[in-house]
């Protein structure tokens, strides 16, 4: 993220039309402009480090609304993590989170704890499933941990459909991409996997999952872990920019826009390949811009039964990523679906990352709107590219059974009967 102390707040209050603790909460210091405000005292040595400090600036979604508002230009995200980063070198943080952050510096320590969390999910108790909550989401509500971490499942490389004519006699090849599956297709949700490599599958791609590839690193950042990012960021780096790869795909707003946008800063920084850094940038893609490349919708299918569903969309991908209505676009051309917009389709749903757990109240109350809006929809699925979101959101729905949330990729490959040869 590039930096931004030189940028003042002039007090417009543009950011409080669009920021969701502000809008849920009303106050002032719930404001970005307050934050930024607060901020600025502080560097001015007005205001000293104290607790409270620590919790207004930390208790903000970072979804990024006010900076893409902001007519003075200020990255109020990249102020908030340094901020953060000052605050929890002073006064610390919940033990959990620190935690959390030691866990996603190394693979190793995410794999070891999933196994761990996998066996103590079989063991525990229903009544206390449903009584113990995460936040205000019910145990019950989280999702079950994949049997096996997808990487693993899907281990060998997936190379085009059989079938296909190649052309490489005459120089041409199939398109060769990187999948950036991230923390939680890998240990949550492993359908979002498969459905993205059955898609790139039939679309003639040839995919190859790095084995090295680790968390991204952007709850590390949010969580003062800077100084703990530069390995996932130097392995990642290295994975995703093998010889021959024509694009990397994501499925994960947030790690998208870590890979595209945080990633050339983070390199120089700490002093890596910068070169590297600029090409995997500029080869990020989601998944579902990678579709409406390269698919002709006139081509997709009509199917007998339709399903309904309606969209929320990822603050991360409407805010950090340049294409962030492709999932919407998606759905539209998919003629099995009838797909109907939400009221709050862009809002945000108050999951951010770890807020949801350490601001329940905060976050149930934006949550519990957007589950009536998406409810009054009458939809069947819930679609959403975030697994935060999807953890989030899936957590307010009192009957799941009713309306399920789900990945655009889980919906795109039930439609797409894809055939032709991608080439880049």
């Amino acid at each position: 993220m590039a930096d931004s102390y030189g940028q003042h707040c002039n007090r417009c209050g543009f950011c409080l039309s669009v920021c969701p603790t502000y809008l849920a909460q009303g106050t002032e210091d719930a404001s970005p402009r307050g934050r930024i405000q607060l901020i600025d005292f502080f560097s001015a040595h007005r205001v000293g480090s104290s607790e409270k400090l620590k919790e207004i600036i930390s208790k903000c979604l970072m979804c990024g609304n006010c900076a893409t508002i902001c007519p003075a230009g200020i990255n109020h995200p990249e102020r908030y993590i340094r901020m953060r980063e000052k605050m929890i070198l002073d006064h610390g943080d919940m033990p959990e989170i620190k935690s959390l952050v030691y866990l996603l510096a190394k693979e190793s320590r995410i794999r070891m704890v999933a196994g761990a969390a996998k066996i103590a999910q079989k063991i525990v108790p229903q009544v206390f499933a449903e009584k113990y909550r995460l936040g205000n989401i019910a145990l019950k509500q989280f999702p079950v941990l994949n049997k096996i971490p997808f990487r693993a499942a899907a281990r060998d490389p997936m190379t085009p459909m059989p079938g296909h004519k190649s052309k490489t006699a005459s120089g041409l090849k199939y398109g060769r991409v990187a999948y950036f599956s991230g923390c939680a297709t890998n240990y949550l949700f492993d359908d979002t996997g498969f459905a993205v490599l059955n898609i790139l599958r039939h679309m003639g791609v040839e995919v190859i999952i790095p084995e090295t590839q680790t968390c991204c690193g952007t709850p590390m950042l949010f969580h003062g872990g800077r100084e703990k990012v530069k390995n996932n960021v130097n392995n990642n780096l290295a994975c995703l920019d093998a010889q021959g790869i024509d694009a990397v795909i994501v499925d994960c707003p947030t790690c998208g826009a870590a890979l595209k946008n945080d990633y050339p800063a983070l390199a120089k920084e700490f002093d890596l390949d910068q070169d590297a850094a600029n090409r995997v940038a500029g080869k990020v893609v989601d998944i579902s811009a990678f579709i409406m490349a390269y698919e002709t919708p006139e081509d997709f299918p009509q199917n007998d039964e339709a399903v309904r569903v309606t969209y929320h969309q990822p603050c991360h991908l409407r805010n950090h990523l340049p294409t962030p209505g492709s999932a919407q676009a998606l759905l539209n051309a998919l003629k099995g679906v009838e797909y109907t917009q939400a009221l709050d389709m862009a809002s945000c749903c108050g999951g951010g990352g770890t807020f949801f757990y350490e601001y329940p109240e905060v976050s149930r109350g934006i949550a519990k709107k957007k589950v009536a809006n998406a409810k009054a929809t009458g939809a069947d699925l819930w679609v959403t590219d975030c697994p935060v979101c999807r953890i989030n959101l899936g957590g307010y729905l009192d009957d799941p059974a009713g309306l399920t949330v789900v990945h655009p990729a889980c919906v795109a490959a039930q439609f797409l009967p894809f055939g032709r040869v991608i080439r880049f």
